[in-house]
């Protein structure tokens, strides 16, 4: 593996990418900041719209040439080619005309006279059209101007072409220790432009194989001169220094003045490419036009170096580099110069070559010898923090010491090198793994038929799951669904049938087997026995005598719940049919919990059995028996009431008032009798539409289930309906059921619930701290009475809802009857203990002109409806 990844690397670019793609962002996650002293000025699309097509007239840039030299920039680094003459069409003939007038012979006879006027007008023509001159000129005035040139590089076979103008060797450097690139031919700038520049810098990048640039060639060798790049001429000339103080260090670093400038042996340097910060560009890019005009102040690059460069769409070539990815040439040079006054240029230490090499092998030696000896967790450690080691390495030598020793390869040779080891093991485990299954197959058969024999059926059938399926085993698992329907664990039978199923479906009887299973297992209680009375005994011909629970005989299951199961049974005695609700204690309990649950669940049975309302569910009985604690109620007719809480199946309003003021007055009877619901919520009401009756179930389970815990440490209850002192785990009383029946209320009117989460904790919050919604954003068409008991039902407070069932009830009549048109008075005025009185200290008040026409001057108690208005005021408007 290590050879193929050393060829891997030999062949091709792959992990050369990978080294360059950390290069860049390790060497621009750094606290280094670019110069102030550069300001960049573009040549982009909106200058070019305003002044006019590419290129330019070269009175343009001489224009701003003269603005910046006016304000006394430092050093104005100009990238525009200036290759071929500008020539005007018109300055040719004009050129001509002047040749043919010739020159004046005698001044005395042309004084005043028409050649005179000509050879003026003919001269100022001259000076206007020639732009190159023009340009030259402001060139020269401003005295600090570098223009670039370009080379075409390889290594010279003989002698040039043409040698370098003497304009450009005033900026060469003598050259010949081949400490720079070699190129065989150039392009200069015209002779009037080189001779009036400051400087001619080579403007020569040297993209990697990705086309990203990366490294500045600070020196190209034309025969034996050596030309500076744009950045470098740059940084000299903003020194006050020249191409004489331009030093070559051998093959380290390139000097100018006291700056020491780290490259290679090929003079090239690793600039630092500056990480934009804020979303702008590490330097200020300005538009051309926006200084030419006015717009941007001259005065902005007084003692500045200025580079102006090509950003427009088809003018200019934009380059990716570490700080982005595409930058001008201008932005480019502004990055290098900024390096190198800085000194923030980024070296590869002549010993990092070792040092990569050393940790190569030290990895190959890892791989090779050492992590074939670790086990799989301390292997996976080892390589985990090696190789995070090699790239923070990395990462912390580039960032902070600017410095570049290349370890992604090694960290990447070593991430390889792990996973393929990993792989092998893991494909000659499985390949074991395969080999010991078929070896332990028989064994484990074997053990079943063997655990099988003594009687230990769960077992057997544990140890036939890890044999692959033949028909052998097949066999074997229907000898053993056999014997459990001869401990008649008619549900254990089905359980083999069906996973017998899962290989062959078809296998002999194996579906009618499976059927009498599973009819067999449902009428099965937990904890019947052979010779237990309760148990279920098979009759000569298939038969099945049905199972007893106490004296009641079970019929059929109705139904599931989170606790236990509901079934349908009869005492055969009197012919009562019953629905019997029972609960797996000590499938739910265990040791002192599983005692006081059965304590309290007999005592609660026994208060809910002495509660006899006409609607409230009737409890005959309680007992336990197959480890099964039950209760024997009244069977009803009809469904609850959780189907009609939905938008679109909503009952009639007189209809919902009517069910919930017949819930309210049998709760007003059970709270008399000190029992609490605590669980009021629509699937806890049954509703029989046919007889019109209402029936309130689950009293006392809901008791024990709320005040205890199951296994998993669930408290167990239906958050949406609990009141903010039961959420809170305060002490509840009748007012905390009242309370959930204002929420089943609510929901039964609107559709929807008046408080709703995405979660159990907002929902909770919401119920224990903000205040119900107005019923009628909901729905608008209800009566403001209504909306009013709805508000006072939900009041947060306990102290300020409804105190007793019977008020609820009393208030909701009289809105049927408004409903109906039976009444036009309001409700009698009756006492709302607790509501308010003991904070107010006012346990009267007067009503409001127009609720009580008949004693409309009297001072009466306060009533439940007014309360409701007052307090649901207070709650939603504080």
């Amino acid at each position: 593996m290590v050879l193929a990844v050393l060829g891997l690397h030999a062949a091709t670019d792959f992990f050369g990418a990978l080294e360059r793609r950390y290069y860049d962002f390790a060497s621009t996650s750094t606290s280094r900041q670019p110069s102030d002293r550069i300001a960049i000025i573009a040549i982009d699309d909106q200058s070019i719209a305003n002044i006019g097509r590419w290129p330019w007239s070269r009175d343009v840039h001489a224009q701003l040439i003269d603005q910046l030299a006016a304000a006394k920039a430092k050093t104005i680094a100009h990238t525009a080619f200036f290759f071929e003459p500008q020539t005007d069409r018109g300055l040719v003939f004009i050129r001509k005309i002047k040749e043919a007038l010739g020159p004046v012979s005698d001044p005395a006879v042309s004084q005043g006279g028409l050649s005179e006027q000509l050879s003026k007008v003919i001269a100022e023509a001259e000076i206007t059209l020639d732009t190159d001159a023009k340009l030259a000129a402001s060139m020269a005035k401003a005295a600090n101007v570098l223009v670039p040139s370009v080379f075409v590089l390889g290594e010279p076979q003989g002698k040039p072409d043409s040698p370098l103008p003497a304009y450009a060797l005033k900026s060469a450097v003598e050259e010949t220790g081949g400490f720079s690139l070699p190129a065989v031919r150039g392009q200069q700038p015209i002779e009037i432009i080189g001779n009036s520049a400051a400087g001619v810098a080579h403007l020569n990048q040297l993209p990697d194989v990705d086309g990203a640039v990366r490294q500045e060639p600070l020196l190209i060798n034309y025969y034996g001169k050596a030309v500076p790049s744009m950045g470098l001429l740059a940084a000299v000339k903003s020194l006050n220094l020249d191409a004489r103080d331009i030093k070559l260090n051998g093959v380290e670093s390139v000097q100018i003045g006291k700056l020491r400038i780290g490259t290679d042996e090929a003079a090239l340097m690793l600039p630092q490419f500056y990480k934009g910060r804020d979303g702008k560009p590490a330097f200020t890019v300005d538009s051309f036009y926006d200084v030419l005009s006015g717009k941007i102040p001259s005065s902005k690059y007084t003692d500045k170096i200025v580079v102006i460069g090509a950003t427009a769409a088809g003018v200019g070539t934009q380059f990716p580099t570490p700080a982005g990815p595409g930058l001008s040439p201008a932005e480019t040079i502004a990055h290098i110069t900024s390096s190198i006054l800085s000194e923030h240029f980024i070296v590869q230490p002549g010993w990092g070559i070792w040092a990569t090499l050393g940790v190569w092998l030290v990895v190959a030696a890892y791989l090779i010898a050492g992590l074939p000896r670790l086990s799989a967790g301390k292997a996976a450690m080892v390589t985990l923090l090696v190789f995070v080691a090699l790239l923070v390495i990395e990462f912390v030598l580039l960032s902070a010491a600017a410095t570049w020793l290349k370890l992604v390869f090694p960290a990447a040779l070593l991430m390889i090198g792990h996973l393929a080891l990993t792989t092998k093991r893991f494909l000659m485990t499985e390949a074991g793994k395969l080999r010991s299954d078929e070896e332990s197959a028989e064994t484990n058969r074997m053990m079943g038929l063997a655990l099988q024999g003594q009687g230990q059926l769960d077992m057997a059938f544990d140890r036939f799951h890890r044999v692959p399926f033949t028909d052998a085993l097949m066999d074997n698992m229907n000898n053993l669904a056999l014997d459990f329907e001869r401990k008649r664990q008619f549900n254990k039978a089905q359980a083999v049938y069906e996973y017998m199923a899962t290989y062959n479906k078809n296998h002999k009887d194996l579906q009618s087997k499976l059927n009498r299973a599973k009819n067999l297992s449902e009428t099965v209680i937990l904890g019947g026995g052979g010779s237990h009375p309760g148990g279920t005994m098979l009759l000569d011909g298939g038969g099945v005598e049905k199972p007893m629970l106490g004296r009641y005989q079970v019929e059929k299951e109705l139904g599931k719940g989170a606790m236990g199961v509901v079934y349908l049974g009869k005492d055969p005695k009197i012919g009562r049919v019953v629905a019997i609700k029972t609960m797996a204690l000590s499938q739910e309990f265990e040791g002192d919990e599983l005692t006081d649950a059965r304590e309290r669940f007999f005592r609660e049975a026994e208060t809910a059995g002495r509660l006899q309302h006409q609607n409230i569910v009737t409890i005959f009985d309680a007992g336990e028996e197959h480890d099964l604690a039950y209760i024997a109620m009244e069977f009803l007719k009809g469904k609850d009431l959780a189907d009609v809480t939905k938008d679109g199946h909503l009952l009639a309003i007189p209809k919902v008032l009517s069910i919930v003021a017949r819930v309210a007055e049998a709760l007003a009877y059970a709270h008399k009798q000190n029992v609490v619901h605590r669980d009021i919520k629509p699937a806890n009401i049954m509703y029989d539409p046919q007889s019109d009756t209402v029936k309130v179930t689950d009293f006392g389970i809901a008791r024990i289930t709320d005040s205890s815990k199951t296994k998993t440490g669930m408290v167990l209850g239906t958050p949406s309906f609990m009141s903010p002192e039961q959420i809170a785990g305060k002490k509840v009383d009748g007012r905390s059921d009242l309370y959930s029946l204002g929420v089943m209320l609510f929901q039964m009117l609107a559709g929807v619930l008046p408080f709703r989460g995405d979660s159990m904790a907002e929902l909770m919050y919401k119920i224990a701290n903000e205040p119900a919604p107005d019923i009628r954003i909901i729905q608008p068409q209800l009566p403001g009475r209504l909306a009013d008991i709805v508000a006072l039902s939900l009041s947060k407070n306990s102290e300020t809802r409804y105190q007793e069932g019977g008020q609820f009830a009393a208030d909701l009549r009289v809105v049927i009857a408004e409903l109906s048109g039976a009444v036009t008075s309001p409700p009698s005025a009756t006492v709302l203990q607790a509501v308010g009185a003991s904070d107010a200290g006012e346990k009267t008040v007067a009503l409001a002109a127009g609720e009580l026409p008949s004693f409309e001057k009297t001072v009466v108690t306060q009533t439940p409806f007014d309360a409701a208005a007052g307090h649901a005021e207070k709650e939603l408007k504080p």
